[in-house]
């Protein structure tokens, strides 16, 4: 065992991310370390920018604008993780109140959110009208205009911006491959990858996360909730990311595999399985090396840089990406 696999925290976690995000085999320790190392490095890269942003506003403590401003550049992660804000703050009032209710000796149910953020649930009289009160906060973005005035129009659900569209059709996409994955899966394999879904880095785990991610190194500033939570939510998108495309690599991978076989074969007729046949072998898990490929195509960068220094002595040293 190396000094990395004695490390390792989220593990299970991991496996749980990997399991919901399209990977049905068993990932080796190995495979599941070397994801951990990467949204570590992910996670550590984020504190530092958002610390140099922290000190250009001329504040000693990070805030979630500077989280916002390092994913800018995705539209679509942006307007997800605005969404998983408002939702936030909707439960938080809903809570509120119901605790209010709660202590002026009123009858109150449950209330909550649905988990596909379809908007509140509630139950009893009370939460009823603490669902009718809690309202969907806007959550504004530091480039934008409205962020200038002290007033601002009243914000209407009716109207969608672009973001709004690519958040929509990626959400669309992300459901259909949730229906693909779970489309054969029994009662209790679907009860299994629903648990799956609630694995994160920071639910229950601050303290632990906040070691692993070095918030007492790399900043001394005192994290909120909120930014426990978003990178947490931003974690879970790194793994997910990071399993797709190293499926993407080993499908290829296996195709190209299947290609050479059948070159050799191709004369063999091929028949179907018989009912006294051995069952099929089980879908091999990624490796690390599927991982490594994956990561490599997503910290791919602007070829246009490298190309400038050509026929120099200089070193081309891309600069980490976020996933």
């Amino acid at each position: 065992m190396t000094d990395k696999d004695k490390l390792a925290k989220y593990r299970t976690e991991i496996q749980q991310m990997m399991f919901v995000s399209g990977e049905t085999g068993d990932p080796s320790p190995e495979t599941t370390t070397l994801i951990e190392s990467i949204v570590q490095d992910q996670v550590q890269f984020m504190l530092r920018e958002c610390t140099v942003l922290a000190t250009r506003r001329g504040s000693k403590s990070i805030s979630t604008d500077d989280l916002f401003m390092l994913i800018r550049h995705d539209r679509a992660k942006i307007s997800r993780l605005r969404h998983f804000l408002q939702w936030k703050d909707v439960r938080r009032s809903v809570k509120d109140s119901d605790d209010k209710d709660a202590g002026a000796g009123g009858d109150v149910g449950e209330a909550g959110v649905d988990v596909a953020g379809a908007g509140p649930v509630q139950g009893g009289g009370g939460g009823v009208d603490a669902g009718k009160k809690a309202k969907r906060a806007k959550v504004d973005l530091v480039w934008d205009v409205q962020s200038f005035f002290a007033e601002i129009p009243p914000f209407t659900d009716d109207v969608e911006d672009e973001e709004e569209e690519e958040m929509n059709f990626a959400t669309l996409q992300r459901l259909k491959n949730a229906d693909e994955r779970t489309k054969h899966m029994t009662r209790e394999e679907y009860v299994h990858w629903s648990d799956c879904r609630q694995a994160s880095f920071t639910y229950r785990k601050g303290k632990r996360f906040k070691e692993w991610a070095g918030f007492g190194l790399i900043t001394d500033s005192k994290p909120s909730d909120d930014i426990i939570d978003i990178l947490g939510f931003l974690t879970f998108e790194i793994v997910q990311t990071l399993t797709e495309e190293a499926l993407k690599v080993k499908a290829a991978e296996d195709i190209s595999k299947k290609a050479g076989g059948m070159d050799k074969s191709r004369l063999k007729r091929k028949r179907e399985r018989g009912l006294f046949d051995p069952p099929e072998e089980a879908r091999e898990p990624v490796q690390p090396g599927h991982v490594q490929e994956a990561y490599r195509r997503l910290q791919r960068g602007n070829n246009k840089s490298r190309a400038m220094l050509n026929f120099t002595k200089n070193i081309h040293r891309a600069a980490l990406k976020l996933i």
